[in-house]
């Protein structure tokens, strides 16, 4: 019989094209991912991998077993959803948790102390990825759920043994010191009120420099970037400074505090919030509890009460 480890590891090689990028992501060495594979072939009696320049490719044989993986791991799903449904149905053992950074701060974090009171016997392991990463992630089994946002407007594709649910929409208001010209006028802001005045911003490439350009669509002047900054604490700091203004996301906004103020725009950049998960582990005890938490969270302040 195929071991299943040995299974996972030829799909994490599959995905990752390396040896050493499979056993980053499983979480084990170089070594001992080529040992699994070894054994597999030894199991399945023909070679399931072949050397390809610095990487290596599926043999053929490789690629049946890579194609048939989803199956043997949705079945092995059932198997523990199976057992759980039968016992009281509490949400118990450790939930792997993928998700970008402000999602973390803005919903995964406010979520802990009610689930440690409400969940006793369930732990939340989290770790920060990009949603393309969260994704491959919750597909290959190395995470169970995932939250992720679109790109600048663009759902990210969804592996179709995974399912979605919309988490939150979140938006981006500008973030200025209240003695700061812009904190005098009526909100909304418009594009042209925002011209000539100097910025910190996200480093291009990023969906919040996304945000950040298309505001000046209309303006023919290009904005006075003075900084380009990734961390939004730090950015605050800047602003807090007098001498430029932010666009953040709300996710991502600590309290800001008696010295700054934020004001929404007429044309409010937003993202959408998902989470994902394997379709097989639908009907898990700690997803939907996770779930339900998280669905609480965006629709309360973490300062209310979720009841």
């Amino acid at each position: 019989m195929i071991d299943v480890g040995a299974l996972r590891a030829l799909r994490a090689v599959a995905a990752l094209g390396t040896l050493a990028r499979a056993a980053d992501e499983l979480g084990f060495t170089a070594s001992a991912v080529s040992q699994q594979i070894k054994r597999l072939e030894r199991q399945v009696g023909v070679p399931v991998l072949a050397p390809a320049g610095r990487g290596v490719v599926l043999t053929p044989a490789g690629q049946a077993i890579v194609d048939s993986a989803p199956e043997v791991f949705q079945a092995l799903e059932r198997c523990v959803e199976a057992a759980q449904s039968v016992s009281d149905g509490a949400p118990r053992g450790i939930l792997r948790v993928v998700a970008f950074s402000t999602a973390i701060r803005g919903l995964l974090a406010p979520t802990i102390l009610r689930l440690s009171t409400r969940c006793p016997d369930l732990r939340v392991h989290i770790t920060e990825q990009d949603p393309d990463q969260a994704l491959h992630s919750v597909d290959a089994g190395t995470a169970d759920l995932a939250l992720v946002h679109d790109a600048d407007g663009l759902p990210v594709p969804l592996p179709s043994s995974l399912t979605q649910r919309h988490m939150h929409t979140d938006v981006g208001d500008v973030v200025m010191n209240r003695t700061h010209p812009l904190a005098r006028l009526d909100p909304p802001l418009a594009g042209a009120d925002l011209a000539g005045h100097a910025w910190v911003t996200s480093p291009p490439g990023s969906v919040c420099h996304q945000w950040f350009r298309r505001l000046f669509a209309d303006v023919p002047e290009d904005p006075d970037v003075r900084h380009l900054v990734d961390d939004f604490a730090t950015q605050l700091s800047l602003v807090a400074s007098g001498d430029v203004i932010a666009l953040i996301p709300r996710l991502a906004r600590p309290p800001l505090g008696e010295g700054l103020v934020s004001r929404p725009l007429r044309r409010q950049p937003k993202r959408e919030v998902h989470a994902a998960w394997r379709r097989s582990a639908n009907a898990s005890p700690a997803i939907q509890a996770v779930l339900a938490e998280l669905v609480c969270c965006a629709r309360n302040p973490p300062t209310k009460s979720c009841e």
